[in-house]
């Protein structure tokens, strides 16, 4: 079974082209990048504007990639939930006017679904069932993947998820946009114990469930009181901020994994591709005995191979959304009721 996967929930216009979940014969993505780093974040109504102008282009590349036609897919999957609205509904129209001139398939996928299903993509994915920390710029949450499509939310930021305390962090700190990856490169560099900041929530408190907002508060009021550094200061702050993000990540990783007796823990998002988090991870595993699962940092960003991969096993069970699937700007993982 191939199908054509589109993406658009924020900045990246995506289509892919992917067999039977697995097997990935094309992947184009165009950025938005250089549109929004002069604002310092997203601005919705030019990623909507940048995605019209993609669209059409990104789905001629990902056929042509592939030396395929329309004819040749079996079913059409699209991001429709959550995300920017006017960026969902470009992909979303995009998709469904497909499916009416082809007559083949069509099937929403949730964003983090395809998040979840990126591993997958990869040639030694996690047995099921695993657990999974999905963690991006507007997205922190720890969930039970017991199936695919099946997933079970065990806890999640309260605020700000982790992918922003990264971008605001380094926006504040005037290293550009989007900032996380300098922060991760300068932290190599650095010296994580040269700055305290606070515990995110610590592990005696509030289950499985995570804060950041008061981490980026305390980075400002650091910067209020000394400035913002250059030279080897600079690297010690960003290896310190990064630490504290990074620290909170997998203590709670490693309490819900021993709490759920899960043995196999997969990392995604796009703060998945942060190499302080990966390294962290996989030593938390080596102590505790888990094994750590990350796709490839381009498999964590966005991208439309992962829809089209959730989207399979959705066509594969014979799900078929109509013309009139709509997009969901806000849409919930559903959360186990004695999660806290």
């Amino acid at each position: 079974m191939i199908v054509l996967g589109l993406e658009s929930s924020c900045d990246e216009t995506a289509a892919a082209l992917v067999e039977d979940g697995r097997r990935v014969l094309s992947d184009v993505v165009a950025s938005q990048h250089d549109v929004h780093a002069r604002y310092g974040g997203v601005v919705p109504e030019l990623a909507s504007r940048a995605h019209v102008q993609h669209v059409v282009p990104v789905v001629q590349g990902a056929l042509a990639a592939a030396n395929l036609s329309l004819s040749a897919i079996d079913g059409i999957a699209v991001t429709n939930q959550p995300g920017l609205v006017g960026a969902l509904l470009v992909g979303l129209q995009t998709a469904k006017a497909l499916a009416w001139v082809t007559g083949k398939p069509l099937v929403g996928v949730h964003h983090l679904e395809g998040h979840l299903s990126a591993v997958f993509l990869e040639p030694n994915p996690p047995p099921l069932p695993h657990l999974a920390l999905i963690v991006s710029g507007g997205h922190t949450s720890i969930v039970r993947v017991d199936g695919h499509g099946e997933v079970t939310e065990l806890g999640a930021t309260r605020d700000d998820a982790a992918g922003e305390a990264f971008d605001k962090g380094a926006k504040l700190l005037g290293l550009g946009y989007p900032g996380g990856q300098v922060i991760d490169q300068l932290a190599r560099t650095g010296d994580p114990r040269a700055v305290v900041f606070p515990k995110s929530m610590t592990l005696g408190e509030h289950g499985a469930d995570m804060s950041f907002s008061g981490l980026k508060t305390a980075l400002l009021t650091h910067t209020r009181a000394h400035g913002v550094p250059d030279g080897q200061a600079l690297a010690d702050l960003c290896a310190s901020y990064q630490a504290a993000i990074v620290e909170a990540l997998v203590r709670k990783t490693r309490r819900v994994a021993a709490s759920e007796k899960l043995r196999h823990v997969q990392i995604c998002g796009g703060v998945a591709a942060n190499s302080g988090l990966r390294a962290a991870m996989i030593a938390a595993g080596a102590e505790d005995g888990f094994t750590v699962y990350v796709p490839p940092p381009g498999r964590c960003t966005d991208n439309a191979a992962m829809i089209a991969a959730a989207g399979y096993h959705r066509l594969r069970r014979g799900e078929h959304a109509g013309l009139d699937l709509d997009a969901k700007p806000t849409a919930p993982l559903p959360r186990r009721a004695e999660a806290s």
